[in-house]
């Protein structure tokens, strides 16, 4: 439970306008707007920040149904941002952890060609690994395989040791409580209708009735960041199309078929990495996750459905072209999540022990992916920034593992705002 603090910061809530203002306004209860808050007052203390998160409890969304895998950087291109703050932030996070004693598992993962086509794949793998400065690497042969995990089959993999798992929600509560503890306010249940460009600040309209000036805005905004970027950028032409992923969890007398976490050669065609093993931080396994296209931005139910998030959708270009080139792939994804047969046929390339009757439905996450409209994935991280608002349009995994490097990025853009630095000048 989060120790909600209600002193001076409230006071400035005048009860006829309810008007509140602040240094600096984040949109965005999830691990990246968390991390950015508590960097913002690490690196200037002082700074009022004020935190939105639409829902009763951080975490909700994104952060609380990804896998908990702390990535390793070895799927991303050299030199691009997912790369540069993988890698750091991975670090960051496992000492973050240590520091505040949440639970990491430090089991790691190899990466497996189960055909002679995926070795170039693998070796392009190995050497993005090595260019990001991935640490302690090595490939293996079928026997080196057997021995890190003796119940998986491949021509040759890739052992990666520094991958781990974590509960993110666990981070972001802790980050929750560091953020208050340090002056700032994380205020739940407070659902941003609007967010202009004022004068000389940002106006945010929350729909309890507050209007809140602030001279700088930070949204991150998840499922939900292409509509949140409107107002105040445009120009932005990509759309968030919503992907599901569903997972199955291994019964418990099954578990010892996976020691550590277990991934097949991702296609480069798409952002997702093909269902693959990933042990839990309570010891759990979970098989999965498929891809297929969500109907609902922020619905777990399995036949959830959104009117509005159906027809953004359908109705954008992009969309189309993307399922015209991709048409059997998809009804592939879709076959899968209804058939646990075909589900179990996919896990078997990896891991041939494995059965269907060792497997029961888990939970399902949904990525916010960004779309272009040519009917492009957006790959890598995408920050909109000016002056006075910087908007996070496209953060996919591995966003929590690098939330507090991105954090460390959007602050220091914040922190050297000619406003902020005013700001804080005058105190």
């Amino acid at each position: 439970m989060l120790n909600w603090r209600a002193d001076r910061r409230l006071a400035r809530v005048t009860t006829n306008d309810q008007l509140r203002t602040c240094d600096v306004a984040i949109v965005g209860g999830g691990i990246v707007g968390l991390a950015t808050a508590y960097r913002l007052l690490q690196d200037r203390p002082g700074t009022d920040v004020l935190l939105l998160e639409k829902e009763s409890t951080v975490g909700a969304h994104q952060t609380g149904h990804n896998s908990g895998v702390i990535h390793s950087g070895i799927y991303y291109k050299p030199g691009s941002r997912k790369a540069e703050t993988c890698v750091r932030g991975a670090a960051a996070m496992k000492e973050f952890c240590r520091e505040h004693g949440i639970p990491v598992d430090h089991c790691g993962k190899v990466v497996v060609a189960t055909d002679e086509s995926e070795i170039p794949r693998l070796d392009e793998l190995e050497r993005r690994g090595r260019a990001n400065g991935v640490p302690d690497m090595r490939r293996l042969d079928p026997d080196g395989l057997r021995e890190i995990e003796p119940h998986a089959t491949g021509l040759s993999a890739l052992h990666v040791p520094g991958t781990a798992a974590v509960d993110y929600v666990a981070v972001s509560r802790k980050l929750a409580e560091l953020v208050q503890a340090a002056g700032g306010e994380v205020r739940t249940g407070a659902h941003v209708t609007g967010l202009e460009r004022d004068g000389t600040g940002v106006r945010v309209d929350v729909d309890d009735g507050t209007h809140i000036e602030a001279g700088f805005a930070v949204t991150c905004g998840g499922l939900q960041s292409d509509r949140i970027a409107r107002g105040t950028a445009p120009e932005t032409r990509t759309r968030i199309v919503p992907f599901r992923g569903e997972y199955y969890v291994l019964e418990p007398d099954s578990r010892h078929l996976v020691r550590g976490m277990i991934y097949p050669v991702p296609d480069p065609r798409f952002p997702f990495l093909g269902v693959h093993f990933t042990r839990t931080v309570d010891g759990g396994v979970e098989a999965g996750p498929n891809a297929v296209l969500a109907l609902h931005r922020e619905g777990y139910g399995r036949f959830a459905f959104s009117l509005r998030d159906t027809v953004s959708t359908l109705t954008f270009p992009g969309f189309w072209r993307l399922a015209s080139r991709h048409l059997s792939t998809g009804a592939g994804e879709v076959y899968r999540s209804f058939s646990k047969g075909a589900f179990t046929r996919a896990l078997q390339k990896l891991l041939p022990g494995i059965r269907a009757e060792h497997l029961r439905r888990g939970g399902c996450g949904i990525r916010a992916q960004a779309l272009d409209p040519q009917g492009k994935l957006v790959d890598d991280f995408v920050l909109a920034e000016s002056d006075r608002v910087v908007h996070v349009l496209n953060a996919p995994s591995p966003a929590a593992t690098a939330s507090l490097a991105i954090g460390e990025q959007i602050a220091a853009h914040v922190s050297n705002a000619p406003a902020i630095r005013t700001s804080l000048a005058k105190r």
